[in-house]
């Protein structure tokens, strides 16, 4: 995903600005793997091969998404995954409820 792309894109669910933790990129700087999360709904949105995720909730698959939040878990800063948002940590156990 190219950089440039990325200053053009909002939640598709409330349009307010995204936040992008980049986890890989590739020599020219564009995103490999990372996500968005969106600063109003915490929505988190996974960039796979440079591409952005960003469907509706109805047609997200939460079981495709888990295994890469669980390789990802150090970037979510103590936070866990719910209902396809970022919310703090419960406990340890439960982390990736969907």
């Amino acid at each position: 995903m190219r950089l440039e792309t990325i200053k053009k894109l909002c939640c598709p669910f409330d349009k307010a600005d995204i936040e992008l933790t980049t986890i890989t990129q590739d020599p020219s700087g564009n995103i490999l793997e990372g996500f968005f999360t969106c600063s109003e709904c915490s929505r988190l949105y996974p960039i796979v091969k440079g591409i952005p995720i960003m469907s509706p909730d109805e047609y997200r698959e939460i079981n495709l998404e888990k295994p890469l939040l669980a390789k990802w878990q150090q970037h979510l800063q103590g936070k866990t995954f719910e209902n396809f948002r970022l919310v703090p940590q419960k406990g340890e156990k439960d982390k990736f409820i969907g």
